[in-house]
């Protein structure tokens, strides 16, 4: 007997999660010795404050934190995005317009669930990139929406415009997702680009999801951010809703401590949805996220370090695999013909594990998967380790 047809008919429609996909696909585990660049998952050392104010807080282990987050970590968040991008004081209200989750997936998720309602007794719509992080699919599909893959402007690289799509599937659309720099591709959306986004989701009433979790690892300039878009456009946060984290920026994937900031009317439906189902930041974490949006020493140093490693793969590999240096993010979004075979033979061969890029897009029906060519590949090791994988992976996949 099926337990529960409709969650069964929603899963049905969702590929596995790409990291399953990549496991069915290699037919075995990574060893100890294995290269793992499939994953986004930081490697330089997190910051020696981490631990000095985790053991300085340890007595508050001991109590339930509020489902919206202390005090002193919403006002650091506050300051560090008036800081970061020249925002006017009082913008970003620390009271009402910033709210902490246990990192951005969970909270990219649950966003779905709570503002995609009807619309004009239709199935709502999400909008999402192509090629895309994952979670933003199963958030349209599990919240009962029908999600509208939109291609990049300029191809597979690129990011998509909303405001250029017909007003029938924007008056139907209930939430879109942005993703600055793009995982997977490393695209930034220039100042104007993230304006006209804001303008179309406040013209035809959605909510818009900036994902920019990766605005702090860039290459030559910092990206710019939705939230300098609000400002310059006037009418406080109408309509945004920038996700954060400090899984990147700091190095922390572990923390699991993200921040969402924006509209307040939008926020204060959203800690309601995340206060019956959200975890709620533990105190002693709370306190070391504080302390780490309020520094920026070692934000920059390990932007040197991914810089290094940036200056590694375009020396062993430029001008092959339609290498270019991604504007922000440590992914390289690579050209290799066949992203699955690839991935194969980096794995059979090499001891790599790479992400075929068609396992992070869907299928068109014009242009096929935008993804099927592409591997994605981490930049999260040593220098020494990434400039040995690089070579390896030059070596083995020619070009």
């Amino acid at each position: 007997m099926t337990i529960a047809p409709h969650l069964d008919a929603r899963l049905d429609g969702l590929p596995d999660y790409p990291f399953a996909r990549l496991a069915k696909l290699l037919g075995a585990p990574a060893r100890p010795d294995s290269i793992v660049m499939s994953i986004g998952e930081p490697q330089h050392k997190p910051p020696a404050m981490v631990a000095e104010v985790l053991a300085a807080n340890a007595a508050l282990w001991g109590k339930y934190p509020p489902a919206n987050g202390p005090d002193d970590l919403r006002r650091a968040v506050a300051d560090w995005a008036t800081r970061r991008y020249g925002l006017p004081a009082g913008l970003v209200n620390p009271d009402t317009a910033i709210l902490p989750v246990a990192g951005t997936r969970e909270a990219l998720y649950l966003i779905a669930q709570a503002v995609c309602g009807d619309r004009g007794g239709q199935r709502p719509l999400v909008l999402l990139p192509n090629p895309f992080y994952q979670v933003y699919a199963g958030a349209a599909v599990m919240a009962g929406a029908e999600p509208v893959f939109v291609p990049g402007a300029g191809g597979p690289a690129s990011q998509p415009d909303f405001s250029v799509l017909p007003a029938e599937i924007l008056d139907r659309t209930a939430l879109a997702y942005v993703c600055s720099p793009a995982n997977p591709q490393g695209s930034v959306a220039d100042t104007a680009l993230l304006e006209r986004q804001v303008r179309t989701a406040r013209r035809h009433g959605f909510v818009l999801a900036v994902d920019e979790c990766y605005s702090e690892i860039w290459d030559k300039a910092p990206p710019p951010g939705a939230l300098a878009a609000c400002a310059a456009l006037g009418e406080g946060l109408a309509n945004v809703l920038v996700f954060n984290s400090l899984s990147k920026r700091s190095s922390v994937p572990g923390l699991r401590s993200g921040v969402v900031i924006g509209d307040e009317r939008v926020i204060h439906a959203f800690a309601r949805l995340r206060s019956y189902g959200g975890a709620a930041t533990p105190l002693p974490i709370a306190a070391a996220a504080a302390a780490l949006w309020r520094d920026e020493a070692h934000v920059r140093q390990s932007n040197d370090l991914y810089r290094a490693k940036l200056d590694a793969a375009e020396r062993i590999l430029g001008g092959r695999f339609g290498f270019t240096r991604p504007a922000g993010g440590f992914f390289l979004w690579l050209d290799v013909g066949d992203g699955e075979a690839a991935a194969v033979k980096l794995w059979r061969e090499g001891n790599i594990r790479v992400l075929p890029g068609a396992y992070l897009a869907a299928e068109d029906s014009e242009e096929g998967n935008p993804g099927s060519r592409f591997i994605r590949v981490a930049l999260v090791h040593d220098l020494a380790t990434t400039e040995a994988a690089l070579a390896r992976l030059g070596e083995i996949l020619g070009g």
